[in-house]
């Protein structure tokens, strides 16, 4: 039970902000801060400008951060699970001549991944550029399909997506 405990101690920036439950953070908008700022000390002194130069933070967004920073208990309280040990690797800067194949394109996954975990596909794909959602709408470019993909799939191809497997997927990652 204690060894679990320290494993569970272990997340990343971006996990960590979505659990804070900052009003209207959702997964994708924590994952963008981390990104954008790459520590915790600089998304909770940053500016209302630099928040919303941020994808998915406009003005709302970025006051909700921004008085959720500056209350003394949201303060105390990351101050006291820092301290318990939570913690997080630093975020290595991604080099301006690394290649992003999927920079700006909006990206979903389905089905049943067996080679990777959905974690690690979505970060993978958030690597390469690009934003990673949950549905398939007509904003969607490309749908990476695994096994048993259900009403995306189908969502899908009734709209005309461009749609890829698991196996497409790791050779774009490698």
């Amino acid at each position: 039970m204690v060894n679990a405990l320290n494993v569970s101690k272990e997340t990343t920036l971006a996990r960590f902000l979505y659990s804070l439950g900052i009003r209207e953070v959702g997964e994708a908008t924590a994952a963008n801060l981390a990104a954008h700022f790459k520590t915790l000390d600089a998304i909770s002194q940053s500016t209302h400008e630099q928040l919303i130069e941020v994808q998915d933070v406009g003005e709302i967004v970025a006051k909700h951060i921004q008085f959720f920073f500056k209350a003394e208990l949201n303060q105390s309280v990351i101050a006291t699970l820092i301290e318990a040990g939570i913690h997080w690797p630093d975020i290595e800067e991604v080099a301006a001549d690394t290649p992003q194949p999927l920079e700006g394109k909006t990206v979903v996954l389905t089905g049943s991944l067996s080679v990777l975990n959905r974690n690690d596909a979505k970060a993978a794909l958030q690597a390469l550029g690009a934003k990673v959602t949950g549905s398939v709408s007509k904003k969607t470019d490309i749908l990476f399909a695994g096994d048993n993909a259900g009403s995306k799939l189908a969502k899908a191809q009734e709209l005309g997506i461009e749609v890829r497997t698991e196996a497409d997927l790791i050779e774009l990652i490698q």
